[in-house]
């Protein structure tokens, strides 16, 4: 099936991401090897990481893809798969994953918007950041261990210019 989507050549974009068990906490537990696949994955396909959260089932995260690149699907395949890789095959897994030989981890399909400027940024690092509050997780924002709170103000571009 073919999903449209927003490609923009060095645009900059949010997206969720959610693992298929929705009850699932895998991704917090193994945020060590969610890291590692995303590091690796950006060393041979670049993007700057501008914010990031990473709650037990979702994650939510904003990338600003190099000039003349917008194969931001290629990058979600590659971090997806090497996170998946690294984990025990104990998962439920559906007759049409195994008829594809797909592991039963990720939604198949994720979220992506495409920043359109500063203010639009601005709103998607704050939901970012403040959604492990919104979800209950902790009473503060800067509580939450797996987010990118403290170094996303410096990764901004100047006001009033426009993304994308």
């Amino acid at each position: 099936m073919d999903y449209r989507r927003a490609r923009t050549a060095g645009g900059t974009y949010f997206f969720t991401v959610n693992l298929a068990d929705r009850g699932a906490d895998t991704l917090v537990r193994h945020v060590t090897a969610l890291r590692a696949a995303m590091t690796a994955v950006r060393k041979a396909h670049p993007y700057a990481l501008l914010a990031m959260v990473v709650l037990p089932d979702p994650l939510h995260s904003i990338w600003r893809l190099p000039a003349g690149d917008a194969n931001y699907a290629l990058r979600w395949a590659l971090i997806k798969g090497s996170f998946s890789r690294s984990l025990p095959r104990n998962e439920i897994i559906s007759a049409s994953r195994q008829g594809k030989r797909e592991r039963g981890i990720w939604q198949r399909r994720y979220w992506e918007h495409l920043i359109r400027d500063e203010i639009d940024l601005e709103r998607h690092i704050d939901y970012i950041h403040y959604n492990p509050v919104k979800h209950g997780w902790v009473k503060q924002p800067t509580d939450w261990p797996h987010s990118t709170l403290r170094g996303s103000r410096a990764s901004r571009p100047p006001p009033g210019r426009r993304l994308g």
